[in-house]
């Protein structure tokens, strides 16, 4: 009869990043930058470009194309606040759908 063997519990303790903007931070632009990733599929970048970013339908493809080649991508240039709250549902969709689907924030020049 074969050792019972016992597998440990393992918790992922998530990590929470802050950041503090100051009120000038608040007031410039943000520009959107997509990361590329060898899991999510094209077609979900796409979607999530059109329905979240606002893009159109060649715009959203040509971004998601020079993710894939380039490694990232400009998406949209923002107010800061506006530009977060996007890349938060872009990221809560990408999880929901189980891709690892990144944005970033970078404040324009």
């Amino acid at each position: 009869m074969p050792a019972e063997v016992s597998v440990p519990l393992t918790t992922t303790i998530p990590t929470t990043k802050y950041v503090v903007v100051t009120e000038e931070e608040l007031e410039r632009p943000y520009r959107v930058i997509i990361e590329n990733d060898d899991v999510t599929p094209m077609d979900f970048v796409v979607l999530v470009l059109l329905t979240i970013f606002e893009l159109g339908f060649e715009q959203s493809v040509a971004v998601m194309l020079e993710a894939h080649h380039n490694g990232r991508a400009h998406v949209v240039t923002l107010p800061y606040e506006e530009a977060q709250r996007r890349v938060y549902e872009a990221h809560h969709a990408a999880r929901e759908a189980g891709y690892p689907l990144s944005f970033y924030l970078e404040p324009d020049a």
